[in-house]
């Protein structure tokens, strides 16, 4: 109509609520996102330099804290993370105590003997793992919670992904809230014909009814991807090599910004494999 202004794809910010943020993490396009994931995920995998894995783990808080996330909405995330976490470092002593001492090429006894001896050098790798984890999850669930599907598929394709591939990465992020949604229904109607899902019934009882439930939820889940597959097949999705994507961003001064950042944490990251001789800092040397 007249006097209407023009709709432009203006970048707006979201968080997991849906309210509209000004934080520069929210503020990067999806591209740069995706790229300090991948790329500071590999180098901090690979080093095994504790005093670099803790300069990623201030960068990762850094980027964490500057989305300013409300405690409830990572809590049983953060909780599930930290369980996994801490069984994952248990294992990893239990099947080989003595791995820090093969490593580090040194064994400092500090509790115990015979085969579960606890060495300092096997306490150092488990810290070096713990600091992994620590890293990671922030850039993880900074990630997640504020990138927009669509920006992300854009960001994909932009730096090389098949456009099919992005668009199925989106579709599966789209379809997420809509699966928890349909399980919380179907859970509803089961308590309904006097199926006790609530905290009232036992959590065994709880685990071993909510199975009952994936036949249903998988059957509407299938029903929405054949009516997502008809709706792409009409539109012809597929038959050209490129697209165009109503998300994608041109970057900013801030996504310069932290990507010079991150090439020089990779360059720091690389150069530290000739300074310690490899990928282990060794401080028993």
């Amino acid at each position: 109509m007249k006097g209407d202004k023009p709709v432009v794809n203006q970048r707006l910010s979201y968080d997991v609520s849906g309210a509209q943020k000004s934080h520069w993490v929210t503020r990067l396009t999806g591209m740069t996102k995706i790229l300090v994931l991948l790329s500071l995920s590999i180098i901090g995998m690979v080093s095994y330099d504790t005093w670099y894995l803790v300069a990623l783990t201030i960068f990762a808080i850094i980027f964490y804290q500057s989305a300013h996330f409300r405690w409830h909405q990572v809590r049983g995330l953060l909780y599930a993370i930290a369980a996994f976490t801490a069984l994952n470092l248990a294992l990893v002593y239990v099947f080989n105590p003595a791995y820090g001492s093969q490593i580090y090429g040194t064994s400092h006894v500090l509790l115990g003997h015979g085969f579960f001896v606890l060495t300092w050098e096997e306490l150092f790798y488990l810290l070096n793992m713990l600091l992994k984890y620590v890293f990671i999850v922030p850039l993880i669930l900074a990630f997640l919670f504020t990138t927009n599907p669509s920006e992300l598929a854009s960001g994909m394709n932009r730096i090389g992904f098949s456009y099919k591939i992005s668009y199925a990465v989106e579709l599966s992020l789209r379809y997420i809230p809509d699966v928890i949604r349909d399980f919380k229904q179907i859970s509803l109607a089961q308590q309904a014909r006097g199926l006790e899902m609530s905290k009232k019934a036992g959590i065994w009882k709880r685990l071993k009814r909510s199975t009952q439930i994936l036949i249903p939820l998988a059957f509407s889940s299938m029903n929405k991807i054949e009516v997502t597959t008809r709706a792409m097949k009409l539109r012809r999705f597929g038959t050209n090599k490129h697209r165009t994507w109503y998300m994608a961003q041109k970057l900013a001064k801030i996504d310069y910004f932290v990507l010079i950042v991150t090439v020089l944490l990779i360059m720091i990251g690389i150069g530290l494999f000739w300074v310690d001789g490899g990928r282990f800092y060794n401080p028993f040397r």
